[in-house]
């Protein structure tokens, strides 16, 4: 196959890990435990685009062990260089490449000694008085479509990645999986290697039918990133879902020990786990709540937030990471209990020390120093993550009723811009600083939501309750029970008030600044209660609903 030009437009892969998969492992049974039924490879068709050591390595053994070795253009003369006989596809043929590359393998002589049955008398027959020879191991890796579309590549050129001869030879050895072994990624180069270690220069039945599997994993996701490109393209709604994620993760159990449980993504992309036990459902949810969070505060002070069941019950800004996870977890001790710490900050001793002094089951953070590091492995089963990169994607997904929900991803903040003040009394710059940083915690906590803060600290939040007055009152009494302070503190809520009766329960508790979407029939009462009480209130405009 041969390179093209790369230029343009950046593809959203939501629902599609990078091409290169994390591991193999996971796709093929250990060799000691496959059955003795052993196809030897005589002819192996190689074409590919990219083209490096461990190739060069199975293409030696191939050669060395007598394989006839197939190839068209770049694949063949980089074959050559490596000093190796190579015999051309067009021989095969009686056709050149033609159209620019685009047709080069599609002729029967080729695709016949894919798809021919070895077992079946009639494609032997037929095989024999076309002259058409058995090919019994296909080596392909496609174009780059994704990559291309993600390097900004014009649209001429992205259409020149959309792999034909590739992708079809993958299918069609694939779909002989019995007779011929398909070999679809680079990532399976060192399996392949493996295979011949043990087998010599042949396959199982089980080897190849686990190739093939892997061979339609590959032409599903790159297909999906096609029609997902064309999908976008289009300019109009989307068309379908196509999903294709790579990589699976076996997990203990689901949310519960009686359900089974996977996770389908590319993890180790994202984190490095130093310590600790397996990784459960439930911790993946709350890593994907924390560091949801934590991205909002990527350019702000030393920051420390626990999550307990997705959402916040501490977080505090600081000029150093001691101090914004003291106030962090005085927010709500208890809870903090078994929860997850996230930060934005290098973990030092003197901070994993106080860290360890309670249980929790996961701490985040950019970078640990060897003497925290030393600490926090004091316990066994503590989960230690590195984050490596932001892991937001533009949309997310939720299965219900048997489909799938699809939305783009709440990725507005707050800033100063959005605060509209509709009440006489006006925020102070310090009230706007906590309201803007409210704000950002109650983007993260289930509706119906109220948070409540103060020097850039939680004081407490009310989450997930079917009135906001419940949420008001639960966030209010839980900052009481921890010596909280409410005085001069303010309030944020996701959504509108309906009545005027939350912005009466704040005031009481010493509230004295507001930030809300509005959009109520409503608003006027709770801002007449603010005029006549000297409250400020700020409207933005946006709701941060979490259902």
């Amino acid at each position: 196959m041969q390179s093209k030009n790369q230029g343009r437009k950046k593809l959203d892969v939501d629902t599609a890990t990078p091409s290169r998969h994390t591991s193999h492992q996971y796709l093929f049974t250990p060799l000691h435990t496959m059955p003795s039924d052993d196809i030897h490879i005589h002819t192996a068709l190689i074409s590919v685009y990219h083209k490096d050591e461990t190739l060069e390595r199975i293409i030696a053994i191939l050669a060395d062990k007598g394989v006839r070795l197939l190839s068209t253009g770049g694949t063949r003369a980089w074959i050559q260089q490596c000093g190796h006989r190579c015999d051309a596809v067009e021989d095969v043929t009686g056709y050149p490449s033609i159209l620019g590359g685009r047709v080069k393998t599609l002729h029967p002589g080729i695709f016949g000694g894919i798809l021919s049955r070895r077992n079946n008398t009639q494609d032997s027959d037929e095989c024999a008085r076309y002259g058409i020879e058995p090919i019994d191991m296909v080596i392909v890796d496609l174009y780059p479509f994704a990559e291309t579309v993600a390097q900004g590549a014009s649209e001429a050129d992205i259409i020149e990645k959309i792999d034909i001869g590739g992708i079809s030879l993958i299918r069609a050895a694939a779909k002989n999986f019995h007779d011929v072994a398909i070999v679809s990624s680079r990532d399976q180069y060192a399996y392949i290697l493996d295979v011949f270690a043990q087998h010599g220069v042949a396959t199982t039945s089980d080897i190849r039918r686990r190739l093939a599997r892997e061979a339609f994993a590959v032409t599903s996701r790159y297909d999906s990133l096609i029609f997902g490109y064309f999908d976008e393209t289009c300019g109009d709604a989307p068309t379908a879902l196509r999903t294709a994620i790579d990589g699976v993760r076996t997990l203990r159990y689901g949310e519960n020990p009686h359900q089974r449980g996977w996770f389908f993504g590319n993890f180790e992309s994202m984190f490095e786990q130093l310590h600790g036990k397996e990784i459960s459902y439930n911790n993946l949810l709350d890593i994907d709540a924390a560091t949801a969070l934590m991205a909002e505060f990527d350019d702000t002070a030393a920051t420390f937030a626990v999550i307990k069941h997705n959402n916040p019950c501490g977080l505090a800004c600081r000029d150093t990471a001691i101090e914004a996870w003291r106030a962090a977890l005085a927010g709500d001790p208890i809870s903090a209990f078994g929860g997850v710490i996230v930060t934005n900050s290098t973990v030092d001793a003197d901070t994993a020390a106080e860290i360890n002094k309670i249980f929790f089951e996961v701490i985040i953070a950019p970078a640990y120093s060897d003497e925290a590091l030393d600490i926090l492995r004091l316990k066994k089963n503590r989960i230690i993550l590195v984050q490596k990169r932001d892991n937001s994607t533009r949309t997310t997904m939720r299965s219900a009723l048997g489909g799938v929900l699809v939305q783009d991803r709440d990725n507005r903040t707050d800033s100063a811009e959005d605060l509209h003040t509709v009440t006489a009394t006006i925020p102070t710059p310090a009230q706007a600083d906590d309201m803007l940083f409210a704000a950002k915690v109650v983007k993260h906590c289930r509706s119906n939501a109220i948070v409540l803060a103060h020097a850039r600290t939680l004081c407490a939040a009310g989450v997930g309750q079917t009135s906001r007055v419940d949420s008001l009152r639960q966030a209010i009494a839980k900052a009481k029970a921890f010596g909280m302070p409410l005085d001069g503190a303010v309030m944020a809520s996701d959504a509108f008030f309906p009545f005027g009766d939350c912005v009466q329960i704040a005031h009481e508790a010493g509230i004295t600044a507001v930030i809300q979407p509005g959009g109520s029939i409503r608003d006027h009462e709770s801002v007449e209660y603010c005029d006549a009480h000297g409250l400020a209130m700020s409207m933005t405009g946006i709701r941060h609903f979490r259902h």
